[in-house]
């Protein structure tokens, strides 16, 4: 893996991104300043809270569905956040125990919370992380490799973190490099926050007032884009709640997602 990167110290006055997310899915890893922002932004979106729940019960859903009924067994989760509960090692060592898990991000404050990860997988299995920008696609795939078998399938997840790159070239590009690299029979999973109501733009807004850092929202046809050339998974791009919904599901939300097949 990467050499390891010690954080500088915590800035806790300061929003983050990172723990703003961890606040609204009813995390603990977070400080005043990011449940203000949080606060901010859902005094405008209250929807903000349901999104940043319903993200995790799609990943849930979404690598289940690969480990169980598609045999996935290896996982590049890129931008993987602050861990809370359910992560995407746990879900698909839960279906296969030998499933191998690579998460990637490029936050230093990340990185402290690996670590907890990398001590909690099966035996069979293998859980670690890279410290790399989704910017630099090659950088994790030569990580990737040391533990990935790329001659058997491969799930590449984006899950809500692509709208942080504002040209949608490059992210088509970031997707596309992962993708090309990766087998048939492999899978790209993503979900991201869409511009279909105005009180989610005034919500992205407010973010940033709040001096958190800014999010494009796109249109379902944008993010639509990045799977090119895959076969959608039923029920293809759709809102979060209503991808293979449990019985539960909320309506829906300005957040998309799907799961393409490479063939």
């Amino acid at each position: 893996m990467a050499d390891a990167v010690e954080p500088d110290a915590v800035q806790s006055e300061i929003p983050h991104a990172a723990r703003i997310w961890n606040y609204w899915m009813g995390g603990k890893d977070n400080y005043e300043s990011d449940r203000a922002a949080g606060d901010s932004v859902a005094a405008v979106y209250p929807e903000i809270v349901t999104m940043a729940r319903e993200s995790r019960r799609f990943l849930i859903r979404a690598v289940t569905y690969l480990a169980d009924e598609c045999g996935v067994r290896q996982f590049i989760d890129v931008g993987t956040g602050l861990p809370t509960m359910e992560n995407t090692h746990e879900v698909a060592q839960h279906v296969a125990p030998e499933s191998r898990i690579v998460y990637v991000d490029n936050d230093p404050m990340v990185l402290v919370h690996a670590r907890a990860l990398l001590g909690n997988t099966t035996p069979e299995g293998v859980t670690t992380y890279v410290h790399a920008d989704y910017h630099d696609p090659d950088l994790i795939l030569a990580e990737a490799r040391e533990v990935l078998d790329f001659g058997e399938p491969v799930a590449v997840m984006f899950m809500g973190v692509l709208g942080y790159e504002p040209d949608l070239a490059v992210v088509r590009g970031i997707v596309g490099r992962l993708m090309d690299a990766v087998p048939s029979g492999s899978h790209l999973v993503l979900w991201d926050g869409t511009d279909t109501g105005s009180e989610v733009v005034d919500g992205a807004e407010k973010l940033v007032e709040s001096g958190g850092v800014p999010y494009v929202l796109r249109a379902p046809a944008q993010l639509a884009r990045c799977f090119e050339g895959l076969e959608l998974a039923e029920p293809g791009l759709v809102p979060i709640t209503g991808w293979r919904p449990d019985d539960d599901a909320p309506a829906p939300i300005d957040a998309y997602g799907a799961v393409g097949r490479k063939s």
